[in-house]
């Protein structure tokens, strides 16, 4: 593995998103719309069901998704690269694709930190409040954990496609499902049978569950569960997209 090449492509997703000032800003509409639209909407009301603050509960998820959407969306490139040729002037280097594959992917990854980050502030703006100053590391492990897993699921989802317009819409199939039952936007408890089940299913729900327990202290599952879960899935997804990035044809 030569670090040289992995910090190349990892300096090139970094800064590729740092010079496209309309995607810097563009990305943090949904996120902004979220936290307003619903924190300020349905905030009332869940303070009247005993709920609490709506904002504090909400911002966790909100910053997961807006992770989750970056960190899926730098699949796109893939494709993006390939229909134009610059992914077959990579590919042919002298280098391995593993490290090619790495480098993207802690790229992306580094780049969703960041939107999340952002997110994060944004979300103070508005009145949310860290619950300790000591536990915003292990936030940011559990940004990073989030990051990594998606990026490689995008690069895996991008690396069996050829169709740049297929991509997204394949993308909000798999994706959308994933935010919407991972607890990001309600409370886990009291859920229909199949439900409950299906959002322990969710890898995203111990992503949220985890920046929860770090920003507010309130979580629905061990903090070692949640790690692990992030840890195993991680690893894996990230060795099906080694593998099938592996395998693209040029």
């Amino acid at each position: 593995m030569k670090l040289s090449t992995i910090y190349i492509l990892w300096y090139r997703q970094l800064k590729k998103y740092f010079r496209s000032k309309a995607r810097m800003i563009g990305s943090l509409g949904q996120p902004i719309l979220f936290l307003v639209a619903l924190g300020f909407g349905f905030g009332p009301i869940y303070a009247k069901a005993g709920g609490g603050n709506y904002i504090e509960f909400l911002a966790p998820g909100i910053i997961a998704m807006s992770i989750l959407f970056t960190a899926v969306f730098t699949g796109i490139e893939i494709i993006w690269d390939r229909q134009f040729g610059f992914l077959k002037e990579t590919l042919v280097a002298p280098v391995s694709r593993l490290d090619i594959m790495i480098g993207r992917t802690l790229g992306g990854a580094t780049v969703s930190v960041f939107q999340g980050i952002i997110v994060l502030i944004l979300a103070m703006i508005l009145g949310f409040k860290i619950n300790s100053i000591w536990t915003v590391p292990l936030a940011l492990l559990f940004m990073i954990l989030i990051a990594i897993m998606f990026t490689a699921l995008g690069t895996a989802i991008a690396s069996v496609l050829e169709d740049m317009q297929a991509f997204p819409l394949i993308i909000n199939f798999v994706i959308m499902p994933i935010f919407f039952l991972s607890g990001a936007l309600f409370p886990l408890t009291g859920l229909p049978g199949a439900i409950g089940i299906i959002t322990r299913i969710d890898p995203l729900t111990y992503g949220v569950d985890g920046l929860r327990f770090a920003f507010t202290g309130a979580a629905q599952f061990l903090l070692a569960t949640d790690l692990i879960v992030l840890v195993a899935l991680g690893a894996i997804i990230t060795s099906i997209g080694a593998y099938l990035f592996s395998k693209i044809q040029i």
